[in-house]
């Protein structure tokens, strides 16, 4: 009995054994049989195969240059103004000089802002040139870009702007300057701009919530701090006189400024705006009179102006 048991087990065993060498041996079959993917054949959802480097660089490049080309104002002056995020390319800061005779204001000051920030060092000439655009939104602009490549040109516009006198040769000429004198005008154009082109002196929120349409000090008080590094010994003086405008944030504005400049000779000077009646002032002037009595007597940080 057991003999006949053992027969029937290994007759099974060689069965199961042949059905599964048959069903290997039509897999195989099956599967060379498949026909091969062709060549540009639509891949199914989820294997979408990624653009090429090259491909997605030329579509940016591509953006960019329509846009450069958009007829309304508005557009060209975003992809100008976008141009500032290629440090070092050529085609870039060609584009953003060329933007810079744009028949629209708006798109010169977004060329003129575009190349400060790409730190185009070969545009020095151009900006300067800007200088004397008729609209003072744009002599701003090329104004500030000029300090982020290190020229020293515009530290004369700031100065005008604050004191609202023509410093230098190449200061605001005549017509801007009497624009920076009228203090409607100078109002319209920090509102209407948004002086988005220069520090706003950090002020905080205080200082946004009380400006108004016919209010010029946010102007001014951005053009007291960019003076902060200018080495004209003359601009120590005019900052001392801001420090007792009669707008509060030009005052803690031009106190900040001189904080930075490290010229310890004015505490004397700006003693007095310890007393302020405003809180920003007043904080503010015990931190630059602090900072600057730290700094050794001997050392005069402020560099003699330059021929």
């Amino acid at each position: 009995m057991k003999s006949k048991q053992s027969w029937m087990g290994r007759q099974s065993k060689r069965v199961l054994t042949g059905i599964m060498s048959l069903a290997a041996i039509v897999g195989t079959t099956a599967l060379a049989q498949a026909p091969a993917p062709q060549p540009g054949a639509k891949q199914e959802a989820g294997n979408t195969a990624v653009p090429s480097s090259q491909a997605t660089t030329e579509k940016a490049w591509g953006i960019l240059r329509d846009g450069l080309k958009e007829e309304n104002a508005e557009k060209r002056a975003k992809a100008v103004r976008a141009l500032g995020l290629l440090t070092g390319n050529l085609e870039a800061e060609k584009a953003a000089v060329s933007a810079l005779q744009d028949k629209k204001p708006t798109v010169r000051v977004a060329a003129a802002t575009a190349l400060g920030s790409m730190q185009a060092q070969h545009a020095n000439l151009e900006l300067e040139g800007v200088l004397q655009d008729s609209e003072p939104a744009v002599v701003l602009a090329a104004a500030n870009s000029l300090l982020l490549l290190h020229d020293d040109v515009g530290y004369d516009i700031y100065y005008d702007v604050l004191t609202g006198e023509r410093r230098a040769s190449k200061g605001l000429i005549k017509e801007q300057l009497s624009t920076f004198k009228d203090k409607k005008k100078l109002a319209e154009l920090g509102f209407e701009q948004g002086i988005g082109f220069i520090p706003f002196a950090g002020m905080g929120y205080e200082a946004f919530k009380t400006v108004r349409k016919d209010d010029s000090s946010p102007v001014r008080a951005a053009a007291a701090k960019q003076l902060a590094r200018d080495p004209n010994p003359g601009t120590g003086k005019a900052l001392v006189k801001a420090t007792t405008d009669k707008n509060w944030s030009v005052r803690a504005a031009a106190l900040e400024a001189i904080s930075q400049r490290g010229d310890r000779s004015l505490v004397s000077a700006i003693a007095s705006a310890l007393d302020d009646v405003k809180d920003e002032v007043r904080f503010t002037a015990a931190a630059c009179v602090a900072h600057l009595s730290e700094i050794p007597a001997e050392k005069t940080p402020a560099e003699p102006a330059k021929p």
